[in-house]
């Protein structure tokens, strides 16, 4: 049966991206060994049309305008304003090696 999702990273940074996770974004981690950070939390896995095969990694909150202002804080950078997304609103933030994450807060959530 399967029971999860993991999504992985393939740049040069890997340290600076797994300091960036943990310091920055506040991510709970634990270290397996030698500096590998792995960051569990709950997961969903989406598919959507495309005429071009890509793959986005998103973290979601619940309230995006505090936690983007609480990230700016820390010295997150993001790309961009926070948009009217389909399925909720979202922003970029800009991760060590040019990786952009998205950050959105679901339609279902609270918004006022």
């Amino acid at each position: 049966m399967i029971t999860g999702i993991r999504a992985t990273f393939h740049i040069p940074q890997t340290l600076e991206l797994r300091i960036f996770l943990r310091d920055k974004l506040g991510l709970p981690s634990f270290d397996v060994g030698d500096g590998w950070l792995i960051f569990p939390m709950e997961g969903e896995v989406a598919f959507r049309a495309s005429d071009d095969a890509k793959q986005e990694i998103a973290l979601r909150c619940d309230d995006i305008d505090a936690t983007v202002a609480e990230l700016r804080e820390r010295g997150v950078e993001f790309k961009g304003q926070i948009q009217d997304w389909d399925d909720g609103y979202g922003t970029l933030i800009v991760a060590p090696g040019g990786v952009l994450i998205q950050l959105y807060e679901p339609a279902c959530a609270a918004r006022i």
